[in-house]
């Protein structure tokens, strides 16, 4: 397998919080992210605004926290380091409009996902420097685990791999949101974005949904009850992802039966077979050339007519049904 086992990996001692705190940082966007890294960094002592849209909903809930909130144009023009944290469908002219005009040399410009960079979209002017600090993890995770004294691992990237100084600030600010807490990793905007959109798109999100609706569809099309069938293809998913997540596979394993383990070397390679690595690496390929960027932004431009239809099939479909059905009758199940 090819490949690397090497990686450059920082902790609380490798950063220092000064390099942060010597800067004004705009957070623009306070949704999933944006409201973590803003209350985060905010507690650890750095200067902090918001920048929303007058119009924004989001204005009143980060004022009820403090902030100070600003339009991302005058947050912009008062900050020395700008964090796009806005869905990538919109960063490009969110940065055209109102971050690009008032960016000054000297600045920082930062994402937690290299989407927009790495496939061209947003293009840095000459004198601001690109660093990349992405929680591996949802806003509300990296926002909890902070207040309890812990943190989510984070990847961190500069554009300009040349700039020491660029990389001792992206570890200060992982580290003010609790980043080095669990460990900081180095990687490229190249690796991070290609890997993310992969992962989501093959295994975490398309590959995993698609497995469990095609399970469930199976056994209700031969006449088992829809109940056993979201058991056991949709709610105990959680048990095996919990073992793997603490433990790896092997664990995972250990944990199960025999009966269970069994089927999982000898049934597992017969689905996920040959064929679909070779659909895997199309992915990846159309990843990597740009295809899956501009079918999404292209969508986005056209109103996003077919995602809008998308998303309600899915919302629609007889597992969903069963599922809320079953979950209000679960005191444990009930959604953060």
């Amino acid at each position: 397998m090819s490949g690397t086992n090497t990686f450059h990996v920082y902790y609380e001692q490798d950063a220092d919080l000064q390099w942060i705190r010597g800067k004004k940082v705009a957070i623009i966007g306070y949704g999933s992210q944006g409201h973590a890294h803003a209350l985060n960094l905010r507690d650890s002592e750095v200067d902090v605004v918001v920048g929303l849209p007058q119009t924004s909903a989001s204005r009143a809930k980060a004022e009820t926290e403090g902030l100070k909130v600003m339009t991302p144009a005058e947050a912009t023009a008062v900050a020395d380091v700008v964090m796009l944290l806005v869905p990538d469908e919109v960063a490009a002219t969110v940065y055209s409009e109102d971050v690009a005009p008032n960016l000054k040399p000297g600045n920082y410009l930062v994402c937690a996902h290299g989407f927009n960079f790495h496939f061209g979209k947003i293009k840095p002017p000459a004198g601001v420097e690109v660093f990349l600090v992405a929680p591996k993890g949802p806003g509300h995770m990296v926002r909890r685990q902070f207040t309890q004294g812990k943190g989510v691992p984070c990847l961190v990237a500069t554009l300009n791999e040349d700039s020491p100084d660029t990389l001792l600030l992206a570890l200060s600010y992982a580290k003010a949101i609790g980043g080095a807490r669990a460990g900081v990793f180095r990687t490229t905007f190249k690796e991070e974005t290609e890997t993310d959109l992969f992962g989501e798109q093959a295994v975490l999100c398309g590959g995993l949904t698609s497995l469990i609706q095609l399970g469930f569809e199976t056994l209700v099309e031969n006449g088992y009850s829809p109940v056993m069938a979201y058991f056991e293809c949709l709610h105990e998913m959680k048990l095996i992802v919990d073992l793997i997540y603490e433990g790896g596979l092997s664990y995972m394993r250990s944990s199960i039966s025999n009966t269970a383990e069994f089927g999982d070397y000898t049934v597992g390679p017969k689905l996920i077979d040959a064929s679909v690595r070779e659909k895997m690496q199309g992915v990846l390929d159309r990843i990597k050339r740009g295809d899956f960027a501009n079918d999404w932004l292209s969508e986005h431009q056209s109103g996003g007519q077919q995602f809008k239809r998308l998303r309600e099939a899915a919302k629609t479909h007889g597992m969903e049904e069963v599922g809320r059905e079953l979950r209000s009758r679960m005191s444990f199940a009930k959604p953060q």
